[in-house]
């Protein structure tokens, strides 16, 4: 990636809903550069998708945890596969260290909350959990 590419990432990621023209215009290149430069960022990988990013009125109606997950050696694989068909798991990373998988989790209640926790620790090869639950968000820079 060189500069343009870098600016056109950081202009998009403030807002991936700018049109090409505008892109244009800020980055003071023609429009074709700026699409051919998106299509090979696409091709790539460097650009996976455009979303949508939630805001804090949609947040608050949302319960999120942070869930650190100690998983049997040679289990992972299945316990992320387990994962994957929980639609409260919004983000599941490994580690390193005590703790194998840290998990990102969204709740419309404490109760579901309550349960999402229940069913991470019955997940075949989990062995052990830590949740900490999302009070205040002091910093978010949608990363």
């Amino acid at each position: 990636m060189d500069d343009l590419d870098e600016n056109l990432v950081s202009l998009l990621t403030s807002n991936a809903r700018l049109p090409v023209a505008v892109l244009a215009k800020r980055l003071a290149v023609a429009r074709s550069t700026v699409q051919a430069r998106l299509d090979r960022l696409e091709s790539n990988g460097v650009i996976a998708g455009y979303t949508v990013r939630m805001g804090e009125g949609a947040q608050a109606r949302r319960l999120m945890a942070t869930v650190l997950i100690q998983v049997e050696p040679r289990a992972t694989a299945a316990v992320v596969q387990r994962l994957r068909s929980m639609p409260q798991v919004i983000r599941a990373v490994t580690t390193s260290g005590r703790f194998d998988l840290v998990l990102t989790v969204a709740a419309a209640t404490t109760e579901e909350l309550d349960q999402t926790l229940d069913s991470l620790g019955a997940v075949p090869g989990v062995l052990s959990s830590e949740s900490m639950i999302h009070l205040t968000s002091r910093i978010d820079r949608g990363a």
